[in-house]
């Protein structure tokens, strides 16, 4: 610096750095922002910065839909399954989208049913659920229901016959139950797509990876459900579409994935053919890789029971 040279002094007013009052932020704009943070999240952490943002958390419109599917892990299931029914409570009937994974039993299910907590759904993702009990009383306080996808999650035929009944409006039935041939032990896959054919005629989207089923179940599908555009067979092995079935099948659906279709992208390990196709690493390794709590043994050991 040149000799001479005056240096002025910080003006303090410049020093002074604006800070946002994130209570001046719109109510919409703060809304936005905590729905991204998650259920968990607003539950155990945002609802308590202020009476503000409390506000905006107890708000029905804030739990129109509810995804607690990454929480594995994070609670043991019983407290995870508090916490949903209290995000459900939350919503007051405005609930359209609900995604639960390892912790959903008869008991949640039972809650949905009770009052106008189930009114408005449209969509109800599971996966790892214990669930065995029929649905009747669920799906009758849900007739706006539109898609199903269930996964690792065993339900009865009675619940599937009662869809058509109820959930008139349902398009879409996803049931990805990798080691069906271990586990369904009350009857055949053959009966459980029967089941679907007979009670969910008005489907446009299946997705069976999987089953176990035969030719039989595929027939039921193509007469039962007229409207199908599409069918997702991959894993189906004891399918033969050589036969007629599968010119049927291409003629009728289009949108169609064959047994041996990559399932990159799917929720479990991918496989590129029937001897990659580990019936007891995908269901066993699938089902305890989240289960510590001790709660959860007892679910293991309902399912070892069905042997």
């Amino acid at each position: 610096m040149p000799h001479g040279t005056k240096t002025s002094k910080p003006n303090t007013e410049t020093m002074v750095v604006n800070q946002r009052n994130w209570l001046d932020v719109p109510y919409d704009v703060t809304a936005n922002i905590l729905q991204r943070v998650g259920v968990f999240d607003i539950l155990e952490n945002a609802q308590k910065v202020c009476t503000a943002w409390r506000k905006i958390c107890k708000d029905p419109a804030m739990w129109r839909v509810i995804d607690m599917e990454s929480f594995g892990g994070l609670l043991p299931p019983s407290q995870l399954e508090k916490m949903c029914m209290h995000a459900i409570d939350r919503s007051q009937g405005q609930l359209v989208d609900l995604n639960m994974q390892t912790f959903p039993t008869n008991d949640l299910i039972q809650f949905l049913a009770q009052g106008e907590r189930s009114s408005q759904l449209r969509r109800l993702q599971i996966s790892y659920g214990s669930l065995y009990e029929s649905w009747s009383n669920f799906l009758e306080k849900a007739p706006l229901l539109e898609e199903i996808a269930l996964t690792f999650t065993i339900i009865s035929k009675e619940t599937v016959a009662d869809v058509s009944r109820y959930c008139p409006m349902l398009k879409s039935f996803i049931y990805n139950n990798y080691g069906w041939k271990y586990i369904i032990g009350m009857s055949s896959a053959d009966d459980f797509v029967i089941a679907i054919a007979k009670g969910m005629p008005q489907l446009l989207h299946l997705q069976l990876t999987g089953s176990k089923m035969t030719n039989k179940g595929l027939y039921a599908i193509l007469h039962g459900c007229p409207n199908l555009q599409s069918l997702d067979l991959r894993g189906c092995f004891d399918i033969d579409l050589n036969e007629s079935c599968g010119k049927l099948c291409k003629e009728r659906i289009k949108n169609l994935r064959l047994p041996g279709d990559s399932t990159e992208g799917h929720k479990v390990a991918p496989y590129d053919s029937e001897d990659d196709y580990d019936y007891n690493d995908m269901w066993y390794g699938g089902l305890t890789e989240s289960s510590d709590d001790d709660d959860y043994s007892g679910i293991i050991a309902e399912y070892y029971s069905l042997l």
